[in-house]
């Protein structure tokens, strides 16, 4: 078995390397260096017409507007400075509760330095036109 062994394992390195060579076979030989290094090469853009009329317009942007009623302005002014005014408007029905604890959130844990009597003044806006209706 000693004098077997190595031949075994000659003989499996062969068939080794024949398999390497055979799956490197189709590759071909060649400089796959690019000629100017750094350099993207692109078609050329296609010929517009000559008479043809081309217009971009600004995106249009929907502020959504806030119920009208008593801090309507405190709450856009301090709330859009750091979202839109459309995270309230998109939001379901929320109790006084909720409203009360995401204004605090804003103030505490994002530090939207909101003056405490503007909170105050928030939170009564937002639970006066964004709870549900008692039906």
């Amino acid at each position: 078995m000693r004098r077997t062994l190595p031949a075994i394992l000659a003989g499996l390195s062969l068939a080794l390397l024949a398999a390497a060579g055979a799956r490197n076979a189709d590759s071909q030989n060649g400089n796959y260096k690019s000629a100017q290094n750094g350099e993207v090469r692109q078609s050329p853009p296609p010929m517009l017409d000559e008479g043809g009329s081309f217009r971009v317009d600004a995106y249009p942007l929907y502020p959504p507007e806030l119920a009208a009623g008593d801090g309507r302005q405190e709450t856009s002014a301090y709330c859009a400075m750091c979202h839109s005014t459309r995270y309230i408007t998109m939001q379901p029905p929320l109790p006084a509760a909720t409203w009360e604890a995401e204004v605090n959130k804003m103030n505490k844990t994002f530090g939207a330095n909101i003056p405490p009597a503007v909170t105050e003044k928030i939170i009564r806006y937002l639970v006066a036109h964004y709870t549900p209706k008692p039906q």
